[in-house]
């Protein structure tokens, strides 16, 4: 069957200026439907007339289907409404009110990625490569022991982030591993294996702490005493010593050098390897997790720190408290400071070490925070806490070695 309109194979096509166009086709009141619009106003959706993709009252047509505009083409003003959401990046529509909400847990693009020009700042201010910015340096060795029974708070971490960040800043820093585990020996990447002279020679065969103490490889300024898994058996093993309580302190006051700084990193625990630490130091650092545990635990440690001041080391003050891995898309971490500020007042930093995979990530290669990635957030804060160490250690010399 041939359509009328369509013309036969092989017949001649009319030329363009013969072609006559239909007539009209009339509905039932004589109007013409096919007959081109005189309407060139675009319809308003929000107008009480019938819009053209509805079906009119009463009418049995189905609503047109809206054809996509080319791609070329430029849509009409006055066809979109004011209150329709622009659509997003990936074509969902955002409404307007929710886009300009940002909540308070959600962290914004220049916390989380800061610009490359900020990281490169931020790294030469930290590795000091001139040497020539210097933090302020104390009147006489300030021995830091860093303890909290509670384990996983960032002990560690923190005696070793805060001994690179003096040390690159023209301090002289000692960290003395009192950990069995020996982290932080890796942390600072001195050997520590069996057979290594190490801080239990010194607390049980009396072995001067020169002959153990080693060099940081890449950072100026900065020694280490190793520990070994040896030290794990020295629990015991002080017990039948005389002053057993007062060993590590002999060995540090006999050390020939001068330090700015030493710093001893405790174990877990609340036993002689910490009375040791306790006794040796003049200031007690206490790093505290944003977390409930590790306050529940504090009240412990206090005691104990009481306890040694007033029949071991009547100079013993605790100094300096941290917050560590601190989380601030919760609630609970913003709670737990307020507490540990409100009970310590002062003595607490304004520097808080947030939650950061590159604090992490940084053991596993041999180097601290400040080295293996300088520009991240965690060494930013790091370096901001010691440098509050440090000009709290100028201020107030005298009431802290009185």
């Amino acid at each position: 069957m041939v359509h009328r309109d369509v013309p036969a194979v092989g017949a001649a096509r009319p030329s363009p200026e013969s072609y006559i166009p239909p007539p009209p086709i009339a509905d039932d009141a004589g109007r013409p439907v096919n007959a081109p619009s005189d309407r060139t106003a675009p319809v308003q959706r929000n107008s009480g007339a019938p819009s053209r993709f509805e079906t009119p009252v009463g009418g049995n047509v189905p609503p047109a289907v809206p054809q996509q505009p080319h791609p070329g083409a430029v849509a009409d003003s006055e066809s979109v409404a004011a209150d329709t959401p622009a659509p997003a990046a990936g074509g969902v529509a955002v409404d307007p009110a929710a886009a300009a909400y940002v909540s308070r847990e959600t962290p914004t693009r220049e916390e989380d990625d800061p610009p490359l020009a900020m990281e490169a700042m931020r790294a030469v201010q930290i590795l000091n490569p001139s040497g020539e910015v210097t933090m302020p340096r104390p009147d006489r060795t300030r021995v830091m022991c860093v303890a909290n029974q509670k384990g996983g708070v960032g002990k560690t971490t923190t005696t070793v982030n805060l001994a690179v960040a003096l040390a690159l800043h023209g301090n002289r820093v000692l960290v003395v591993d009192l950990d069995p585990q020996g982290n932080a020996s890796t942390g600072l990447n001195v050997p520590h294996h069996t057979g290594v002279p190490d801080v239990y020679d010194c607390l049980i065969n009396s072995v001067p702490l020169e002959e153990v103490a080693q060099e940081v490889e890449g950072i100026p300024n900065l020694w280490c005493v190793p520990a070994t898994i040896d030290l794990a058996g020295a629990e015991i093993e002080l017990v039948s010593v005389v002053a057993r309580e007062s060993r590590l302190a002999r060995a540090i006051d006999a050390y020939p050098g001068h330090f700015d700084y030493v710093f001893i990193d405790c174990p877990p625990s609340l036993g002689l390897l910490t009375v040791n630490a306790l006794v040796a130091a003049q200031e007690v650092l206490i790093p505290i997790q944003c977390e409930y545990y590790a306050l529940e635990g504090l009240n412990q440690l206090i005691n104990n720190i009481n306890l040694v001041r007033q029949h071991l080391n009547p100079k013993l003050e605790v100094s300096t408290i941290l917050l560590t891995m601190y989380d601030r898309r919760t609630r609970l971490a913003d709670a737990v400071e307020q507490d540990v500020r409100n009970h310590f007042g002062d003595k607490v930093l304004q520097a808080v070490i947030p939650r950061n995979v590159r604090v992490s990530e940084a053991p596993s290669y041999g180097q601290s925070v400040m080295t293996y990635d300088p520009g991240s957030r965690g060494a930013t804060s790091y370096f901001e806490a010691a440098q509050e160490i440090a000009e709290r250690g100028v201020k107030e010399p005298v009431s802290r070695n009185a």
